[in-house]
Parts: structure tokens; sequence; C-alpha cells
């Protein structure tokens, strides 16, 4: 089974999420949208490759939005192809920046949240077999709109926070972090992010670092359900 990683920026890896998926037999090709050098110029032209050739195409995080026009010369592609893949079943799952691009794709939209979601939140959830109530790492200041026909299945007093059509499923969090990651985060721009919304990074980091183990098995039983109940469609 090939499946395509597709990692927006240096400072977003997909850790446990590659991780499970590897471990469940996938051959897992990560392509970066936003080279390390371009980060804080993002409007580069990228080539999609014909989703036909996958059999899971994963969008991830980016700390830009779908709207942004500075970045639209890679987002309008990459929502042709997210939209291409669900028209012919292959499966998508798309994780924060990437679910918001796949609610795009199908005919929803994004908009601005009323407030920001930064660190660990728990879901009110209507399918815990399938996305459980967490708690979720969340970092988005930005939500979907939910794309016509779509079933929401989780929330939070700010969002949507999970939704399935068809073989695809978009998560507004981040089931992917890790120490190492929000490390990253933190020092490309998010420590200032968080304390200009009144959070507190390092009381964040302190927690994640309690939690991490815990966090990547909810995130394998996470990829685990999609592949078997939404994927397996």
């Amino acid at each position: 089974m090939r499946a395509l990683l597709v990692q927006h920026d240096h400072v977003s890896p997909a850790g446990p999420v590659v991780d499970r998926l590897a471990a469940r037999g996938h051959d897992v090709t990560e392509m970066t949208v936003v080279p390390a050098e371009r980060h804080l110029t993002p409007g580069v032209r990228a080539e999609f490759p014909d989703p036909l050739d996958w059999d899971l195409i994963v969008p991830m995080g980016a700390p830009w939005s779908v709207n942004d026009p500075g970045v639209a010369s890679w987002v309008v592609p990459e929502l042709a192809m997210l939209a291409k893949a669900h028209a012919a079943g292959v499966p998508l799952l798309g994780i924060c920046f990437g679910g918001q691009a796949l609610a795009a794709a199908l005919g929803g939209g994004v908009e601005r949240a009323p407030r920001p979601e930064m660190g660990w939140v728990d879901v009110d959830t209507d399918a815990p077999s399938l996305v459980g109530p967490g708690p979720w790492f969340q970092f988005h200041y930005d939500r979907w709109i939910l794309p016509p026909g779509a079933v929401e299945i989780a929330r939070s007093e700010v969002c949507s926070q999970a939704f399935v059509l068809g073989r695809s499923m978009g998560l507004q969090f981040h089931p992917e972090i890790t120490v190492a990651e929000f490390g990253l985060w933190l020092e490309h721009g998010g420590d200032a992010q968080m304390r200009a919304e009144g959070a507190d990074p390092d009381a964040i980091m302190a927690g994640l670092r309690r939690t991490e183990a815990a966090s990547i098995a909810r995130t394998a039983d996470l990829v685990d359900a999609f592949l078997d109940r939404v994927a397996a469609r």
C-alpha cells in the first residue's frame, strides 16, 4: 500500500502518524511543499503527483491559512489534487491545515474561528471508537465549514473537530504532536503566538513531556480506526 504524506513545511513532521502507517504496512512517501529556505516566503510553486497513483493521501498541518493569498500558488493545485483523489475513492486523512484544505476541496470552506485553540482540548465525540474524546493537541486560528454531505463526528466549543465523507476524514487537531515537533513550532514563532493569546508554552511543553507516550498511543488507535473503518469502505 502506497501512502503519500504531504508535509507543508519543515517544522511539521508527521511523527507518530507516519510510524503507525508504516507499522500497518504502508510504504510512505513524504512530499515537502515549502522548503526550509522559503519558510518566510512560502509562495512557492509546487507540482503535486497524480493522486490516482496512491492508495492513501495524508495532508498535514501548516502555519499558514488555506485562505492566505500568499500561498495560493500551491494551495489551489493541492485542493484540486484532493478533490480528484476523493472523487476517485482514494482515502484521505486531513490533519489541521490538511483537514481544512480537505473541507475546502470537497465543497466546504475555511473561515476564521471566533478564537484560537492552543494546547490540549477534550472534544465532544459522536464516534468514540473512531475519534476518541482526547485530549487532543490544538494550534489553529481557522476552522472549516463542513462540505455538503459530510458528517461531523466531533466538536469543541470553538469549532468542528472531525468529519467523515466517504473514504475521507478531516481532523482539526494534531494527533502527530511530539515534544520534538512542539519544540520546532516554538522556535519558529509559536512561542510568541501562544503568549500573545494568553497561553503558557512552557506549561504546555511540560505537560506534553509528561503525557507524550499516552498521546502517541491515542494516535496509533486513531490511525488504526481510520484505516479500518473509513479508508476500508
